[in-house]
């Protein structure tokens, strides 16, 4: 059996695939931009890089005819499921789980910025201006985790490790997904129809879902003026889910109070983006999901999975292609 693996890897994995723990392989590399080195038309497997581009997949699908199985280190597959893809009929597994700890602790990050007021605390050091006064209070609000409510749409893996998180702070916490049920350190769970009504009780909302042809645009104008002037929007999934246009009038008519912003339509973002210079906005280069154990973690997977497809078991983290994710 042949394996197409990312150069980029290289060094983690060939110390790892040993003939004693993976009889019977053999190796060829592609790295980000689709150039191979060995001859990858008789591979079974591929493990893309991060950042696949569609032309450096629609090169391994033309140099690949019986490609059977992808493994993809990240969570959202948007950007795999093509129509070239999804007509070859390719077992595809993701990444999910992997990001879940720098993703939550990056949300926690967001929602203690905006009430402890981070932003403005740091203008006033770079004033050298001290505030003591009685009036102190007016003038920087901060606020209080406990008891706030914080609404998840998209109450899968990362979405649970950020209610995993945010309880400890005394947090109230709701969350939607595809099949409601009970969850550890939810108050309540509904559907992925039934979130809106909640957007009125909240105090925090983070966009945890998938990107698929449901959730794009899913955050509209409705749905950005059903929440309260004092909530603050987190988008950790994709930037497509938001509806853009309408997001930036809501941050500049006071719709809501602000918004903390990890992904984007377009990225890099533009620099005539308008979320550049919105007061009321942390913009941050889709980072949340660093941290040095990334790449521990994510060849971990692939080799746990590799284990599995070698011995005929079922993979771990595979994709339904119909619903996307």
């Amino acid at each position: 059996m042949k394996l197409l693996l990312p150069s980029e890897f290289a060094s983690e994995l060939m110390p790892k695939l040993t003939p004693d723990r993976y009889p019977n392989i053999e190796l060829a590399w592609v790295d980000r931009t689709g150039n191979f080195e060995g001859d990858p038309s008789d591979a079974e497997v591929y493990f893309n890089w991060y950042y696949l581009t569609p032309e450096t997949l629609h090169k391994v699908l033309a140099a690949v005819p019986n490609l059977r199985w992808q493994q993809t280190p990240s969570a959202g597959v948007n950007h795999i499921l093509t129509p070239t893809f999804l007509e070859r009929n390719i077992i595809l597994t993701n990444g999910a789980g992997v990001f879940a700890i720098p993703i939550a602790e990056f949300v926690l990050t967001y929602i203690l910025y905006h009430a402890k007021k981070v932003s403005t605390l740091q203008a006033l050091q770079a004033q050298r201006r001290w505030l003591r006064s009685a009036s102190a209070e007016d003038e920087l609000p901060l606020q209080e985790l406990t008891d706030a409510t914080l609404l998840i749409i998209g109450a899968g893996g990362i979405g649970q490790a950020i209610a995993e998180r945010a309880r400890p702070f005394g947090m109230r916490v709701w969350g939607s997904r595809r099949r409601p049920q009970p969850l550890a350190n939810f108050e309540k769970v509904v559907g992925m129809n039934e979130w809106q009504p909640l957007l009125a009780e909240a105090d925090y909302v983070v966009i945890a879902t998938p990107l698929t042809s449901e959730t794009r645009g899913l955050v509209n104008e409705t749905a950005l003026k059903t929440m309260r002037p004092t909530a603050y929007l987190i988008n950790i999934a994709r930037g497509a889910v938001v509806d853009e246009t309408a997001l930036i009038t809501a941050l500049q008519q006071g719709w809501i109070a602000g918004a903390g912003l990890d992904t984007f339509c377009t990225e890099p973002l533009p620099p005539d983006s308008p979320f550049w210079s919105l007061p009321n906005v942390f913009v941050t280069p889709h980072c949340s999901g660093f941290s040095p154990k990334i790449t521990e973690r994510t060849i971990a997977l692939f080799l746990d999975n590799l284990s599995r497809y070698q011995a005929g078991y079922c993979l771990r983290n595979v994709v339904d292609q119909t619903i996307g994710y």
